[in-house]
């Protein structure tokens, strides 16, 4: 499985902070999906991002490059979270399922990415 996560709106470290917790990557690491984040941020910035909080992330990127991201990796599900109507329409362009972050199960409830 590949959970691609976008940055401001969505993730706790965000600008603005979003719902999604550093713990609930980790968790997603811990299981072997692949994990990274197509954002509107700069690549570099998403790096940074990423290894100032120790996560080793598989892939960053723009949101618009997702058709990339799911050619470099062999998965049997592909899903972005996000927190906008383009967040959505990138995902489903690249044939990602998309998960609103507003309506995200908490992590470990039925309904969640494991």
């Amino acid at each position: 499985m590949l959970v691609s996560f976008d940055i401001d709106g969505t993730l706790e470290v965000g600008d603005p902070p979003g719902p999604v917790t550093l713990a609930a990557v980790r968790r997603a690491r811990e299981l072997g999906y692949v994990i990274g984040s197509a954002s509107d941020r700069t690549r570099l910035d998403q790096e940074n991002l990423w290894g100032a909080h120790g996560i080793d992330v598989d892939f960053v990127g723009g949101k618009h490059h997702l058709h990339e991201v799911r050619a470099r990796f062999d998965c049997v599900r592909y899903v972005h979270i996000g927190d906008t109507l383009v967040d959505e329409l990138y995902a489903v362009r690249a044939g990602f399922e998309f998960q609103l972050v507003d309506t995200l199960p908490a992590d470990g409830a039925a309904g969640w990415l494991w």
